[in-house]
């Protein structure tokens, strides 16, 4: 029921809507002129005057809000006056007037001026009632009123570039409604197609909003407070329902204005900035003060200072006769996205983004598969944060009746992400990977190169190795499967104990540096010591792109990975230094360089210490590192692989990234050192009034070209990155470093950056074990272990290093000269020992062990 269309309201407005239960929906016209009029005049007056005069609607009804009315900008509720100045101002060519209105979309009325125009939709979608938008306005479409009548806003909508902007395959000329072809709003530059592929367009800006709008109840059912502000320019109000409480600032001038609002009601409050997630300070009992940029705008959460608010817990139902993959679609699908998806991922392991906040869950694509009856669908997820690069993640979903999950529930809890009833039957959808039909699935993908057709033009593809058929045990053998338990960026699949199958959680467009060395390697058969490639599933976009789902390889039974190992080890060294404290040979005074024990080698006291065991694995360490190197590096004619030397240029372009990693990450400790204990912010703050040393170390190798090569690395190498076998090593996770990107992780580096990460991960095992013996010690047993365990360190690294520099020697990977390789290793360990403080800082771990490194590595530097 609308209102009247006179220009005064009613007296009685339940003659108009009704007093009964059913729901109306009340059209507020006088409430659309006001807020163009508040904007061209720079004053928030005419919104608050009309808001002022609005009157209760009865329960069950609510306000229809609008920028235009369907087809023009109605301005039958105003003034004369006011009428005469939005046609001055909206209307300047009285073609454009029709009626008592104006037949133009928002682009035009707003002079294309994409601030006025987010800030008309900001106050459109805070004010109270549910706002209508009318097509074309959520791209920025012109219009052409030269059309007569309303014609001028209906032209066809622009969805591409082609012919008649996407809107029918028809001929031009039989189109009811020519497409806008004017110079600005032409449909080859303003359209949907092109605006999906910009997350920076209006289009996206739209959907960022409302999705952002329909996460909180007070917009559309709240109550509205007005605020009152020292700035007549600046409109601020309060929509609450329940515990939402959301503060709204809207600038309606082209200059930057600063206002000072009465918040003394909201005292001890926090405001929390909806897009961004960034806390502004507290409110005091004084007014409150906020600077704006023109046609700037604020939507604020005021949270309690105490505590944040936790993403509630939501069940999913769906109606009878829906399937339970309509889940990921419409309502369902926007409460999965909004409550259920953000409340799971911190809980799984392979999740990167635990310390982030999280802006926004999209469902970007899915492929259906099938096996037997039971229908399974892989879900890719963008994560978008507040202040990291959006990420995808790969979650195969299935949905289970509760009976079927009850043993499940017990033995892999992750497996469930949310109760789903679909019609009366109750049950949960899960993560299909517990399942053993859905690993039963992925393993026909590969050994049958099925296809599966998914959406948009994707396809699903599974490969195999050429000699699968012959190296692959029968099927019988494979199955049952089991998920492997443990701390792991992906999911692993254990078949038979025979093969593995690596799931992808984390997934990006491009070439899986894994699947590719792993490929390589089984291709030329130079280094044995991997796991053996047997296939893959590689999803193909429609625009060529490829996404790599996952690897299948052979198992490989172990007594352990090094890490592991050598802790146990570590342990029973501690153990003898503690019960043979009188007996210790005495230590060197100045303890020793890596390359000085690679020349050297190793004081007999101290090989007989260790009982040569470790010493002896270090040594095959090593040899195998240089063999994989070398294997990495063998192909002389394909250009992924042949090696590379160095030049000034690149080593200028390695200084500079080093350079950008200390100040980075330097300023992150900075931030983090009022959190850190006594002890460890008095090392933190010697470190810190080091970094230009430790810039003007690394500078050096700016130096003269060095003779040294680049080639395809590891990427992410330490000690848990090798299996023992009980007489061997076996290298896997061939990923590369997770933090960077797919393209990134396939740049050829010195093979000495590997060899820092292996150093680097003897020393984190040192002093792991130093901390985890600190309690139970005394003062003079921890200053004891600590020297001891810092000797163990660098004869132990500086065997690895003795052990690979001999296996490399005369293939020019590395230099000759034992001062550039002096120095290309202080610099590499000095790289990789900053990124792990940026890592420990993130994850507010062991900041310590970092900075220790840092500390002996200038210690070294210092003493020449």
């Amino acid at each position: 029921i609308l209102l009247s269309e006179a220009n005064q309201w009613p007296e009685d407005a339940a003659a108009y809507f009704g007093t009964g239960d059913e729901s109306n929906m009340a059209f507020h016209f006088p409430l659309m002129p006001r807020i163009f009029m508040a904007i061209e005049m720079e004053d928030r007056f005419p919104i608050i005057d009309i808001l002022d005069q609005t009157p209760t609607i009865p329960e069950g009804c609510q306000w229809a809000i609008f920028l235009r009315n369907h087809d023009e900008l109605t301005l039958e509720m105003v003034t004369d006056e006011e009428r005469d100045y939005m046609y001055r101002v909206y209307a300047t060519d009285p073609r454009a007037r029709i009626n008592l209105g104006i037949r133009r979309r928002l682009a035009p009325l707003m002079a294309n001026n994409r601030r006025k125009i987010e800030l008309m939709n900001i106050l459109l979608f805070s004010l109270p009632g549910t706002p209508i938008i009318y097509y074309g306005d959520e791209i920025g479409m012109g219009d052409n009123y030269f059309l007569g009548d309303r014609n001028g806003v209906r032209t066809p909508m622009q969805w591409s570039p082609d012919r008649n902007a996407g809107f029918s395959r028809a001929s031009p000329q039989r189109l009811f409604m020519p497409v806008i072809i004017e110079a600005e709003y032409h449909y080859e530059a303003v359209n949907v197609e092109n605006q999906e592929h910009n997350p920076s367009s209006l289009l996206w800006w739209m959907r960022h909003t409302i999705a952002m709008r329909k996460r909180f109840k007070a917009f559309g059912c709240g109550t509205l407070e007005l605020i009152p502000s020292d700035n007549p320019k600046i409109l601020t109000f309060v929509r609450a329902f329940e515990e939402d409480k959301i503060l709204v600032i809207a600038n309606s001038s082209r200059f930057s204005q600063s206002v000072s609002i009465d918040l003394s009601h909201y005292q001890g409050m926090v405001p929390e900035e909806l897009f961004s997630g960034n806390q502004f300070p507290i409110i005091q009992e004084s007014r409150y003060h906020v600077t704006l940029g023109s046609y700037d705008y604020f939507w604020f959460l005021l949270r309690s200072s105490e505590s944040r608010v936790e993403p509630r817990k939501e069940s999913l139902k769906l109606r009878q006769g829906e399937s339970w993959w309509d889940v990921l679609t419409g309502k369902s699908g926007e409460r999965l996205c909004s409550f259920v998806i953000p409340n799971y991922l911190p809980r799984v392991c392979w999740f990167f983004g635990k310390e982030r906040v999280i802006r926004q869950v999209t469902i970007i694509n899915d492929c259906p598969l099938k096996l037997d009856e039971q229908q399974f669908r892989l879900t890719f997820i963008q994560v978008t944060y507040i202040e990291h690069d959006p990420e995808i993640y790969l979650i195969p979903m299935a949905w289970f009746c509760t009976e079927q999950v009850k043993a499940m529930t017990n033995l892999h809890p992750l497996a469930i992400i949310t109760d789903l009833s679909v019609g009366d039957v109750e049950g949960v959808l899960c993560d299909a990977v517990y399942f053993e039909e859905f690993r039963k699935l992925l393993f026909l993908l590969i050994s049958e190169r099925m296809k599966v057709p998914g959406a948009h033009g994707f396809e699903l593809t599974g490969a195999r190795a050429g000699g699968v058929t012959k190296s692959t045990p029968p099927v019988t053998l494979l199955f049952p499967s089991r998920v492997a338990t443990g701390e792991q960026n992906n999911t692993s699949i254990i078949y038979g104990e025979r093969l593995l199958f690596k799931l992808y959680r984390r997934v990006q467009a491009g070439i899986n540096p894994e699947p590719e060395i792993l490929k390589f390697l089984a291709e030329t058969g130079n280094f044995k010591n991997v796991p053996t490639y047997s296939g893959e599933i590689v999803y193909h976009e429609a625009r060529g792109n490829v996404i790599h789902i996952g690897v299948l390889q052979t198992f490989i039974s172990s007594h352990g990975n090094a890490w592991n190992n050598t802790l146990t080890i570590l342990t029973q060294f501690v153990e003898h230094l503690l019960s043979h404290k009188k007996e210790l040979p005495k230590l060197p005074s100045r303890l020793p360089t890596l390359l000085d024990v690679v020349d050297n080698g190793i004081p007999d006291q101290f090989r007989d210490l260790v009982s040569g065991l470790h010493l002896e694995m270090a040594l095959l360490l090593g040899q195998r590192t240089a063999e994989m190197h070398l294997a990495l590096a063998c192909s002389s004619t394909e250009s992924n692989w042949r090696m590379e030397e160095f030049s000034t240029l690149y080593q200028r372009s390695v200084f500079q990234s080093m350079r950008t990693l200390v100040q980075k990450n330097f300023q992150l400790l900075t931030v983090n050192l009022p959190l850190l204990p006594d002890q460890t912010r008095l090392r933190a703050q010697q470190i810190l009034d080091a970094e230009k040393e430790i810039i003007a170390i690394l500078h050096k190798i700016t130096g003269p070209r060095l003779s040294a090569m680049k080639c395809r690395i590891h990427g992410d190498f330490h000690l848990c990155q090798a299996l023992f076998t009980g007489k061997d090593y076996i290298f896997i996770d061939f990923e590369g470093e997770p933090a960077y990107s797919l393209s990134g992780r396939r740049l050829k580096h010195s093979p000495l950056l590997d060899v820092a990460g292996m150093i680097r991960s003897f020393h984190y095992a040192a002093m792991t074990t130093l901390i985890h013996h600190t309690a139970a010690a005394t003062s003079d047993e921890v200053q004891l272990l600590d020297r001891w365990l810092e000797v163990w360190f660098t004869y132990i690294s500086g065997s690895y290093l003795k052990a690979y520099i001999s296996a490399v020697e005369g293939s020019k990977l590395i230099p000759e000269d034992r001062g550039k390789l002096a120095l290309m290793l202080r610099c590499y360990l000095l790289q990789k020992v900053v990124s792990e403080l940026g890592h420990e800082l993130s994850r507010h771990n062991s900041v310590d062990i970092s900075l220790r490194g840092i500390e002996m590595l200038l210690r070294e530097c210092r003493a020449g």
